[in-house]
């Protein structure tokens, strides 16, 4: 069957393709390619810079031509061979050699992937790809969902809303400040996030750049891998590693990314809840239906699919964190297939970020209904009186408006000035407190 969006088995690849494709430039088996062949060039490079052998200018401009003008059909030459080699990143180092001899440098073939392993080159790789991916996708992407959440906190940080504590009434918030702890959670979030470093794997087979050290001993091979991998590829080079990278602080990205879709799944949830209380309203589209039998319904689908997709990507991310970092001795090739899946759960959590985006652009406030819960639950303020009256050495306060307001069907304005009437304090305190309501007991402004 021929593969397309219908056909797909994931549906990143298909029902989603159309929003998720431009992510194929990270993780796609032909990025991957890509990522490969760059490291490899800029490798070969980076030893004739250090004099290790004499390159002539139309090489060098050939090379670097081949790395920013690889294409598909590049790729397709790869994979072609590596039906053949069995092996991916050797069949990326034959497909270099063919293009020195285009240009007629075959006697330089030999520096080409020159003492490394292959891991040396995927685990330079997938770390440039995974860097990338963030610093051009999903940190632009969480910015800009967390900037609009902070102009609704702007438009609704007059709003008054009915606060629920476990459930339950509790004191009066404004929905400005409770869109506001969601925009903290998030920068705090990310904050951590971009401290934490890109790593990369550069040292041979094992780790001690077995092979370099053997043909040039006078080499300070940790020197110019730390400069090759931190000066040219900008990452993290580990100092002491196996065969491969530790992948400590790429379980720690995962693990970071997971906390973040957390928050985001906290906050389609309140969402949910505050479209089922009729808090929101939401936009409907000409021909659009929400119910196959019910034509009445708007359902809040965007945010139901958002906590879907947050879900199916910290399910991979939780696994990607535990598994990678543990490898038997000095390596196995576990981590192989599941480097590969990567960009899955980072694309799943793009789509959620999309959905989210969509769904609050759908929201339309319902001012009356937040203001008649407002009204309904006079009982709310009764926090609010005792607590003057602790301030006023009031005898027993907690336990009067307990008293008053506990498990009772009926609190309202009236029984509640009632109370403060029998009270036995000044004409002045009274109208104080008689000023408080459900509507104006929401504590310090937003700022």
């Amino acid at each position: 069957m021929e593969l397309n969006q219908l056909t797909a088995i994931s549906p990143i690849d298909g029902r989603y393709r159309n929003q998720l494709s431009h992510l194929a430039d990270y993780f796609s088996e032909y990025a991957l390619i890509r990522y490969r062949v760059l490291v490899e060039v800029e490798y070969f490079l980076f030893l004739s810079q250090k004099r290790m052998f004499s390159l002539p200018a139309a090489t060098k401009k050939h090379l670097l031509a081949v790395a920013e003008n690889f294409n598909i059909e590049d790729a397709q030459l790869i994979k072609d061979t590596e039906k053949i080699t069995n092996h991916d990143v050797k069949a990326v180092e034959y497909f270099l050699k063919t293009k020195l001899d285009e240009v007629d440098a075959g006697s330089l073939k030999e520096w080409v992937h020159f003492g490394l392993t292959s891991q040396d080159i995927n685990n330079t790789a997938i770390p440039l790809l995974w860097k990338h991916a963030m610093e051009f996708e999903y940190l632009p992407a969480l910015l800009n969902l967390n900037r609009q959440l902070k102009l609704l906190c702007e438009q609704w940080n007059g709003i008054s809303m009915l606060a629920r504590t476990h459930g339950q009434p509790a004191s009066p918030t404004k929905l400005g400040k409770e869109i506001m702890v969601f925009v903290e959670r998030i920068e705090n979030q990310a904050e951590l996030l971009i401290q934490i470093p890109f790593s990369a794997k550069f040292g041979g087979a094992t780790g001690n750049f077995n092979a370099h050290y053997v043909a040039f001993p006078k080499k300070d091979w940790t020197k110019l891998g730390n400069e090759f991998v931190e000066g040219t590829l900008g990452l993290q080079r580990q100092q002491y590693t196996t065969q491969i990278e530790h992948y400590d602080n790429l379980a720690a990205h995962f693990d970071n990314l997971k906390r973040l879709n957390n928050i985001l799944i906290d906050f389609c949830r309140d969402v949910w809840t505050y479209v089922s209380m009729d808090y929101f309203k939401q936009k409907t589209k000409k021909g659009e239906v929400g119910s196959s039998a019910m034509p009445h319904k708007v359902n809040p689908i965007d945010f139901e699919n958002a906590e879907g997709n947050l879900g199916v990507a910290n399910a991979l991310f939780e696994h990607f964190s535990s598994k990678l970092p543990i490898s038997r001795l000095q390596r196995d090739l576990t981590d192989s297939t599941v480097l590969r899946n990567i960009g899955v759960p980072f694309a799943h959590t793009i789509l959620a970020m999309k959905s989210i985006e969509k769904g609050l652009d759908k929201l339309v406030l319902n001012e009356e209904k937040l203001k008649l819960d407002l009204e309904n639950n006079w009982a709310v303020v009764a926090e609010a009186i005792q607590t003057v009256l602790r301030r006023e050495n009031y005898p027993k306060p907690y336990e009067a408006l307990k008293d008053l307001t506990r498990g009772k069907s009926v609190i309202n304005k009236q029984s509640i000035h009632q109370f403060i009437d029998g009270l036995k304090i000044s004409v002045g305190l009274k109208k104080e407190l008689k000023k408080i309501t459900p509507h104006n007991y929401t504590g310090i402004p937003v700022r």
